[in-house]
């Protein structure tokens, strides 16, 4: 592995001025980095391979030498914060299988099963083991706060969103499609429910030491538009996420929000009465990072935007110019550089830390 500026030997990690820059109270004196999450592979190949350190595979094995290792990566890798999720679990989940092929391969991948769900009825709706104050888990929210490294702070997420739990883990997306019209009144419990449940797991943990903010994902879109026409998020999703963003708000806490495909027809709603502090998630075939900055950026931070399937395939020079040219469109005010999704295990780990590299040496 060739040597680049990450990771750092000694970072010097400042979430309030990071804050401030997202905020766009003040321009930013150097690029700051973001990420959703990085596959566990990523993690462990470089804490391993790049950082000289013994790899604690899991949570089972070693739960505090586990979570010691993810707040050095981020920590080493350069963020000013480090997202914790979990505790909060919605059990019954039908899922799918294959081989995973990708580079740092975990053997197999899998995920969840779309078309018929576990709640297709209100009988299935009163059985369902729906979880209770009683069983959230906040034990890695709590260890962290424990043991940041000075200046790294929180950004937390249970769950899944309202709308992936719902449509995806609960009612199915083809039996949400048929309920919506022959049991609306089902549907809507459902993901009332589900709001419910993850904004009482916030209300839980906004006020714990080092928690600065929530980081919610919740997937709306594909290529060409929202899953569900506007009318029905408006009514069964938007109306949550403003819910955990005035909580946050309310302690002065930051809401970013995760959302893959294209949500452009939704944004004004994000913006302006959700009232998100930052959109995470861009793919360069749906709107690139430097366009939407163009046209939001005065109104709400962007974050990431390095279009994944680019991180992936480009070779080194080319990979440089590009994230140079998204920092040369984004910076210095209300941007943070990563990924435009998440750091999976079929990106080359070089290229990972190409993307950083490049972040490091931009105000050199």
């Amino acid at each position: 592995m060739k040597r680049f500026k990450v990771p750092f030997e000694k970072p010097e990690p400042n979430f309030y001025e990071f804050k401030d820059v997202l905020l766009g109270k003040k321009s930013a004196k150097k690029v700051h980095f973001v990420e959703l999450f990085q596959d566990i592979e990523i993690v462990q190949y470089i804490t391993e391979n790049i950082l000289g350190n013994k790899v604690v595979r899991s949570v089972e094995e070693d739960f505090q030498g586990f979570w010691r290792q993810q707040i050095n990566f981020w920590y080493r890798m350069g963020y000013d914060y480090i997202r914790v999720s979990g505790g909060l679990n919605f059990v019954g989940q039908k899922r799918r299988v294959t081989s995973d092929t990708a580079i740092l391969s975990r053997g197999q991948r899998s995920w969840i099963e779309e078309s018929i769900g576990i709640i297709t009825s209100w009988k299935d709706f009163e059985e369902y083991p729906w979880p209770t104050q009683e069983s959230f888990d906040y034990s890695n929210y709590e260890f962290v706060s424990r043991n940041l490294p000075e200046g790294m702070k929180m950004m937390v997420c249970p769950s899944s969103g309202v709308f992936e739990i719902s449509s995806e883990s609960l009612l199915g997306f083809e039996g949400m499609s048929y309920l919506l019209y022959e049991d609306y009144e089902l549907v809507k419990a459902v993901f009332n429910k589900v709001g419910e449940t993850i904004y009482k797991f916030y209300e839980n943990i906004i006020t714990l030491d080092n928690v600065e903010g929530i980081f919610q994902g919740d997937d709306l879109g594909f290529k060409t538009s929202t899953i569900l026409s506007p009318k029905f998020l408006r009514d069964l999703v938007l109306p949550w996420h403003k819910k955990y963003a005035e909580l946050a708000h309310k302690y002065n806490k930051m809401y970013w929000f995760h959302c893959c495909g294209n949500i452009l027809e939704i944004i004004d709603d994000l913006i302006e009465d959700v009232k998100i502090d930052a959109l995470h998630s861009f793919q360069d075939t749906i709107i690139p990072v430097t366009e939407f900055k163009k046209g939001y950026g005065d109104r709400i931070a962007v974050l990431g935007g390095v279009d994944v399937d680019k991180l992936c395939r480009l070779e080194e020079k080319e990979l440089r110019s590009y994230v140079k040219d998204i920092l040369d469109k984004c910076m210095p005010t209300r941007y943070a550089l990563g990924s435009g999704n998440t750091v999976t295990n079929y990106v080359p780990v070089e290229n990972y830390l190409i993307m950083l590299d490049e972040g490091v040496r931009y105000y050199d």
